[in-house]
């Protein structure tokens, strides 16, 4: 029971790093139609920011302006960069923000190196939540679960209920409508884009200072960020959302568990062929957790191709 306690919180947590990550990546990708392949890079760019920042004017000035930075430099790569190949579709957007991807990684490299900076928690915050079977838990990973929570709040009635996001909505719907209208179309997708930079910055700036800050880390979400925003539905906040809880507790779960389907063959009095068998079914569950994320968007994609919340077309 302390296991399953443990790794639901875990999982939770984890699942709200996520969506710190991909509510950016939603609205770029669900109202923008950009294929933003540097997303990741942004969320990695944060952190680096809120370290350097935080070594000179401390741990919240960093946090503070570290999404600043980074929505600015999401102003500057969509206005001239991405605008200039929008035109030219899907595949151009790939390949311009892949290499900008590469440039931000070697970047990052040249001036901090290739191994994870010290970057660490404020005293303030450094502290136990409660114990459990013995087990401290910090209070940290509920404080960037806190700031996730907040972050959909926020994002949801924005969208939502504000004549900004009606706005916005409309301008995703029908441009050509909105700019008839008198809304300047082009700098609405520049502040939707310099929004989803500057949420992926905040959460790397948040998470940086708990899980490690390397240049590798956009790496290890970029993959798994692209399949919360198709699971969860293009676009949807809600759906990016549930997506991220449901990925990030399985993820949790599998990654504690030694259950073999042979075991389950010596149930049935199978368990003398599977072990002959071997392969999947001598594989713990465990060795295949990082697979569990594209194992539920094939399982999601073959059942409702639109994603959870996505609108069907």
């Amino acid at each position: 029971m302390d296991f399953l306690l443990i790794s639901l919180l875990n999982g939770i947590v984890y699942g709200l790093l996520l969506f710190m990550v991909s509510a950016g990546l939603t609205l770029i990708f669900g109202m923008m139609g950009v294929l933003n392949f540097a997303h990741a890079s942004f969320y990695m760019l944060g952190a680096y920011l809120a370290y350097a920042i935080s070594g000179h004017l401390g741990f919240w000035a960093g946090v503070v302006t570290a999404p600043l930075l980074v929505a600015f430099a999401g102003v500057l790569t969509e206005r001239y960069l991405l605008r200039r190949v929008h035109a030219f579709g899907h595949g151009h957007e790939l390949l311009l923000t892949f290499g900008l991807a590469l440039v931000i990684e070697e970047g990052i490299k040249l001036f901090f190196g290739n191994f994870p900076v010290n970057y660490t928690l404020p005293t303030q915050l450094d502290f136990s939540a409660f114990a459990l079977s013995g087990m401290s838990y910090p209070f940290y990973r509920l404080f960037i679960a806190m700031i996730a929570v907040a972050m959909f709040a926020i994002l949801y009635l924005l969208l939502k209920h504000t004549r900004t996001g009606l706005i916005v909505r409309a301008a995703e719907r029908a441009p050509a409508m909105a700019q008839a209208l008198g809304h300047n179309v082009p700098m609405i997708f520049t502040g939707v884009f310099a929004l989803g930079a500057g949420l992926a910055g905040l959460a790397g700036a948040i998470a940086g200072a708990f899980y490690p800050t390397s240049p590798t880390m956009a790496l290890d979400l970029g993959a798994i960020v692209f399949v919360v925003v198709v699971v969860g539905g293009l676009g949807s906040v809600a759906g990016s959302l549930i997506a991220s809880l449901g990925i990030g507790v399985l993820t949790s779960l599998t990654v504690g568990m030694s259950f073999r389907l042979a075991d389950l063959a010596s149930t049935i009095g199978l368990g003398d062929w599977a072990r002959e068998v071997g392969g999947l079914l001598t594989v713990p569950v465990s060795a295949v957790s990082g697979a569990v994320p594209f194992i539920l968007m094939l399982v999601i994609l073959l059942s409702r191709p639109a994603g959870i919340l996505g609108a069907r077309n």
